[in-house]
């Protein structure tokens, strides 16, 4: 059979993060509740961040070290997002510009909440399969921000702060998708989908978020099951603990992926408790690392995990991963594939863990301001000069380092800039 997958594989979770108890203590939430996040840090969008910037900077190192030959063949950009820019225009035409891609290349966004991500990946592994372009590769970008802001006085702008502002990041996966999988090769023809129409979260306005966590987490649980039972029906002889060596879930908080495997082990292997928590840490808590580092950045959510499970679990033979992905109002799948020892060597080149380590540690007062100056980039703004200075420890971690920020709108166009 034709192999196809992840070729390779980046992470980019910012420039600044917050430290999510710090936060929890400023907003005086539950302690026993705030536990079940399983959070340490979110990352934090600065006002010259945006969700273009963020996939343009998951994605260099990763062209960077194509060949001219290699770069040309990458002919679909896929954008995957529910923070988009625009009602119309795709943040894909950025990526390939600021980038440099070829333009023979088909560009465009897709959205379904969470599940975006997975979707995109789907899509490039069947253009791939397809082989009506021989030896062309995907460039799939799933990029997110939370749109927290403040309005003046101080009142919050989203309808519902409580546990979502501390488990809600910002961030974005970059895949190359390809017929050489160097990083994780797909196991084509394995998968299971289930979705339904349910109003358990959504963006009723593009700068806020709304919904029914309780409802939110019950569909999750349902999706993680159901998307597996089809799965199970349709790839032979598979088993849930045996088959899959680690399993890398979408992660909009550690305590809900913990819930959806208890659950799983509960109904399919009536395991007990012991037993249970015991396969979480060895199967499951490698791919939340990075997620209790980033939080939950949407559609990129699911590679966050996978990119953690690969960097963190052992690898000194091929293993195989299963991979859980949602989207709210809803929509998810359930598929796997194989890493080797030498993709885990790969994917370590991209130096995930240092990057999260060197960002940004914003205080309270900081953050709070951040939330303010955000006003000035909401959806849909005209015109704004950004000012890199407006907190200057910020802007020295990022000068110098190759970054693409945000310069200005102009009429509604956006400008980058490298720094």
């Amino acid at each position: 059979m034709q192999q196809v997958g992840i070729e390779a594989l980046n992470i980019y979770g910012g420039a600044a993060q917050l430290d999510v108890q710090m936060l929890a203590q400023a907003r005086h939430l539950d302690t026993s509740r705030f536990d079940n996040l399983m959070m340490k840090e979110k990352a934090v969008s600065l006002p010259y961040e945006d969700p273009v910037s963020y996939a343009v900077n998951a994605a260099k190192p990763i062209i960077d070290r194509l060949s001219d030959a290699d770069k040309r063949r990458i002919e679909m950009v896929i954008t995957c997002s529910e923070s988009g820019i625009d009602f119309g225009k795709s943040m894909s035409t950025y990526i390939q510009d600021y980038l440099g891609l070829s333009r023979n290349c088909r560009m465009f966004e897709l959205k379904q909440a969470c599940y975006s991500g997975t979707a995109g990946l789907q899509m490039a592994i069947n253009f791939i399969l397809s082989q009506t372009s021989p030896g062309a590769k995907a460039l799939v970008i799933a990029t997110d921000i939370s749109r927290f802001t403040l309005a003046e006085g101080g009142e919050a702008l989203s309808e519902d702060w409580s546990f979502a502002e501390p488990s809600s990041g910002a961030g974005a996966a970059a895949l190359l998708v390809s017929d050489v999988p160097y990083i994780l090769q797909i196991d084509v023809g394995c998968n299971g989908y289930y979705g339904y129409e349910v109003m358990d979260t959504c963006r009723p306005k593009p700068d806020s978020e709304a919904g029914d966590a309780d409802l939110s987490l019950l569909s999750y649980l349902d999706c993680c099951e159901n998307a597996y039972l089809h799965y199970q029906s349709r790839v032979e002889g598979v088993d849930y603990q045996q088959s899959f060596d680690y399993l890398s879930f979408h992660t909009p908080f550690g305590g809900m992926v913990k819930g959806a495997h208890r659950n799983m082990m509960r109904k399919l292997k009536r395991a007990k408790p012991q037993d249970i928590e015991a396969d979480f840490q060895r199967r499951v808590m490698p791919g939340l690392v990075y997620c209790q580092q980033v939080g939950n950045i949407m559609g990129a959510t699911v590679f966050l995990s996978l990119a953690s499970t690969i960097d963190n679990g052992d690898f000194s033979q091929p293993r195989r991963i299963g991979i859980f992905s949602y989207g709210s109002g809803c929509s998810s799948e359930f598929y796997s594939g194989v890493v080797s020892p030498e993709g885990k060597e790969i994917q370590a080149q991209q130096r995930i863990s240092s990057q999260l380590a060197a960002r940004y540690s914003l205080s309270i007062e900081e953050y709070e301001q951040l939330l303010q100056y955000s006003r000035a980039v909401a959806f849909g703004t005209r015109n704004v000069t950004l000012d890199y200075n407006i907190f200057p420890g910020l802007w020295q971690q990022i000068e110098g380092k190759g970054r693409l920020v945000l310069k200005q709108i102009k009429e509604f166009h956006r400008e980058y800039e490298w720094v």
